[in-house]
């Protein structure tokens, strides 16, 4: 190849990666139908409707605990069958396919919610809502990872986490425009708006190619050369993308030699430490709901009310323009910085944030300015530090580590974590943070509790998360054979003593197991642990 159809290629990928990218429009819908909900449990017409009158507020209209957890909770419910339904529509229809397949799931239920006049009808909505975002939590990264560069491919699945952001900053923003109408049109626009999103992912995903790994997989091998050329900006017989294609081919001969591509599989310990990596990720996004950033997301509104601040809804908008923007440095420090430096510094801040707003519930009156100042201004801090670490970057490993065979399977059962435990907290963060009977009354302490996660999450990163950037999906899966906690501790003891400039570093081992010599110009020892 010479130098100028290297220049022509890095040029004409601009396509390709355009193409990639904007598979992640599926994360507006993820957000979107989160934060619509933060909203809509405290508009007047909604509460009305589904709610009940008290009569120790003068008949105005409320909304118990249990109803909150219910109709918070049942999405969740739907996403995790959702999540695991992924795996077997991934694998049989195809990623693209089965992404299109989840938005008209996704359009059922939100049709049903909109045309709802009784509880039961919005909760069987609801549920089927959730079965269609749970499809696309996976279906989406799986198609990002597995169509972009490895060079930026960090960046491109960080992509989803900014779009998720966008989707809550909108919903914040039309719940806050439609709020104050006194008829059904105040919940039912916010909610109907879902089927344009819905709309332009379908039809976006007509446009694009099906991913090569899966193509290959299905041997159908002349197929996969022309979506990676389309991917790529590069003629079919190019030897960058023959190259490409011939690594995708030799890490599928070696699966298949191992016989991997079942659940058990996902779950054995075996010398290619698959257990490890489906528990790893598992753990990550499990993690990535326990920091209390679900918290804010479904019950932010109700949370600032209870808090005395003045205006809920417009503080939400605020908080979410927030989580929007500081997803930007997180992108470009998924590929510069590094994963773990990231999600070991978000971390942290979360942790200090989360005791400092405990701290000041306890310490300080909810009438006084000043503490609703400082509250404010912590959270947004708090979501800031969430944003640019562990928002995007919990989807870019969960999407990175594992073999072609058993992908689809282990991000389903890792992505299956994150919405059981996005089910868990959204069930009973109102019973821990509202007040009155048969609830734990913690209000604002309750960030207590997002403290000490945060330090867990500290801790397990430390241990267990090896950084990858820069490395291909088959490098990742020879560096995870080669890699383990307590070879990660005495490798920083022994950089810590001497120069390694001149050893063989983990690098250089996967160059000699790949007969490739990218990894080694990109990252040195350090890097991979």
């Amino acid at each position: 190849m010479s130098i100028g159809d290297g220049v022509l290629s890095k040029r004409g990928n601009l396509a390709g990666i355009a193409m990639v990218t904007f598979a992640a429009f599926g994360g507006i819908i993820i957000g979107y139908d989160t934060g619509t909900i933060n909203g809509i449990l405290q508009m007047e017409d909604w509460r009305r409707t589904f709610g009940h009158p008290d009569a120790s507020r003068n008949g105005q209209f409320i909304v118990s605990t249990t109803l909150q957890s219910a109709v918070v909770s049942i999405l969740s419910a739907g996403t995790l069958l959702g999540a695991l339904g992924g795996a077997p529509t991934a694998d049989v229809w195809g990623r693209r396919a089965g992404t299109m397949f989840s938005c008209l799931v996704l359009c059922l239920g939100v049709a049903l919610q909109t045309g709802a006049s009784h509880l039961a009808t919005f909760i069987v909505g609801r549920f089927f809502a959730g079965f269609g975002v749970g499809l696309v939590s996976i279906l989406v990264p799986l198609y990002q990872s597995e169509c972009s560069p490895k060079h930026i491919r960090g960046a491109i699945v960080s992509c989803y986490s900014f779009t998720i952001t966008l989707g809550l900053l909108l919903s914040s923003i039309i719940n806050n425009t439609t709020k104050d109408r006194e008829n059904h049109t105040a919940w039912r626009i916010p909610i109907a708006i879902q089927f344009v999103w819905a709309a332009v992912l379908f039809g976006g995903m007509l446009w694009l190619p099906e991913t090569p790994r899966w193509l290959m997989r299905g041997d159908r091998a002349r197929v996969a050369a022309k979506s990676l050329a389309r991917l790529r900006s590069l003629p079919d017989d190019h030897d960058e993308l023959q190259a490409e294609l011939g690594d995708i081919r030799a890490a599928l001969e070696r699966e298949k030699q191992t016989g991997q591509g079942s659940y058990r599989d996902c779950l054995r310990f075996t010398s290619n430490k698959i257990a490890v990596r489906t528990f790893s990720a598992i753990a990550i996004q499990a993690l990535q709901q326990l920091t209390g950033i679900t918290f804010i997301f479904y019950y932010g509104t109700t949370f600032f009310a209870n808090a005395g601040i003045g205006n809920p809804f417009l503080v939400t908008v605020i908080v979410n323009v927030v989580n929007l923007l500081t997803t930007v440095p997180g992108i470009w420090g998924a590929d510069n910085l590094g994963r773990r430096p990231l999600l070991l510094g978000g971390a942290a801040v979360m942790c200090i944030c989360a005791f400092l707003v405990s701290i000041l519930g306890v310490t300080t009156s909810v009438h006084e300015v000043s503490p609703q100042r400082a509250v404010i201004a912590l959270v947004c801090i708090y979501i800031a530090a969430f944003a640019s670490t562990w928002g995007p970057l919990a989807w870019v490993i969960t999407g990175e580590i594992f073999p072609l065979r058993v992908r689809a399977k282990a991000m389903s059962l890792s992505v299956a974590s994150h919405w059981l435990f996005n089910w868990a907290i959204s069930f009973a963060a109102p019973y821990l943070a509202n007040s009155g009977t048969g609830n734990a009354g913690l209000g604002v302490k309750v960030f207590f509790i997002w403290g000490s996660t945060c330090a867990l999450c500290v801790v397990f990163v430390y241990f267990s998360v090896p950084e990858t950037k820069g490395l291909s999906l088959e490098e990742v899966d020879i560096l995870y054979q080669q890699w383990s906690p307590a070879a990660c501790r005495a490798r920083r003891q022994q950089d810590s003593i001497m120069d390694v400039s001149d050893e063989t570093s983990a690098c250089e081992n996967v160059e000699q197991s790949t007969g490739t010599g990218a990894v080694g110009k990109e990252q040195n020892g350090r890097d991979l642990v």
